[in-house]
């Protein structure tokens, strides 16, 4: 296992790990500027996400290490930047509610994962499941600016407040959430036709 486990696409998804607490210490300022400097390195992060999986892909290499490791860089990445910015203040009661659905899904899915891993099967990701992470993805680099922007578009400038932008994108994140932890568990727990 150790031979096929230390390859590119796994050293990268350790690379999103070690990067958790650059974003952390960088969040903590809190200014405007370090505010950009966190969602510079956390987009970098997130892109590290599709690129081992491309890689992994596209060079066969897929491992064990990395079918588990890769979900769980995922999670450890939101639920520690999700933690973090609750602890600053920068998400509201509605917010903290929605994380906690959020929390809970991810330990949810992951333990029915451990429980087919028992069982040798390996549950791959859904679609619904990637576009929850994808979704939580964005949503987190808004809430990371946490500042109003001013935008210029063509001939008009607009400001956006990234934290209020943020919080909706984590609400809509919970539609994929539910229904791929719905998915999960039909898929484990399907009812065995017995001859």
């Amino acid at each position: 296992m150790r031979e096929g486990a230390i390859n590119l696409p796994n050293l990268i998804t350790l690379l999103r790990i070690a990067l958790i607490p650059v974003v952390l210490t960088l969040v903590f300022s809190g200014t405007p500027r370090s505010n950009v400097y966190a969602a510079l390195v956390y987009t970098l992060a997130a892109v590290s996400d599709f690129l081992d999986g491309w890689l992994a892909r596209r060079n066969g290499l897929i491992t064990l290490l990395g079918r588990l490791l890769d979900p769980l860089a995922d999670k450890l990445l939101v639920v520690s930047v999700l933690v973090f910015l609750i602890w600053m203040g920068r998400v509201p009661l509605q917010g903290v509610v929605a994380s906690i659905l959020i929390f809970s899904r991810e330990f949810w899915v992951s333990s029915l994962r451990v429980l087919a891993m028992g069982e040798g099967v390996i549950v791959a990701s859904r679609r619904s499941g990637k576009d929850k992470t994808a979704l939580q993805m964005v949503a987190l680099f808004a809430l990371i600016m946490h500042h109003p922007y001013q935008l210029d578009f063509l001939f008009t400038r607009v400001e956006v407040d990234m934290n209020t932008v943020g919080l909706w994108l984590l609400y809509l994140s919970l539609i994929p959430a539910i229904a791929s932890a719905l998915q999960y568990s039909l898929l484990l727990f399907r009812p065995v036709d017995v001859d």
